[in-house]
């Protein structure tokens, strides 16, 4: 597998950073965490240090178990950005038939 962008690792290591946070925030150790999650420790310990080889959905799972998996789920809508409903309005068809 190819080595991210620096950008991208860059990002890996902020979300990462914030989901440690999250966990603090909420006075949660790493074990208890992973083990609502369903997943291991050393699993959380890739995803708070932006490994980015961890899949998505135990990263959802940590999220789920922190209370932000909601937001940031809603945050990728492309319909909360102006940009996204335009082009959602240009690309999706007007009506839709029913097949019968």
């Amino acid at each position: 597998m190819a080595r991210p962008s620096l950008r991208t690792q860059r990002d890996l290591t902020s979300f990462g950073d914030h989901v440690r946070a999250w966990r603090k925030i909420h006075g949660l150790t790493a074990q208890l965490v992973a083990d609502r999650a369903g997943i291991t420790r050393t699993t959380l310990r890739a995803i708070e240090t932006g490994q980015g080889t961890v899949s998505l959905e135990n990263t959802l799972a940590v999220l789920r178990v922190l209370g932000v998996a909601d937001a940031v789920v809603g945050a990728s809508d492309p319909l909360t950005t102006e940009m996204g409903r335009f082009h959602a309005e240009r690309a999706l068809p007007q009506r839709v038939r029913v097949s019968r």
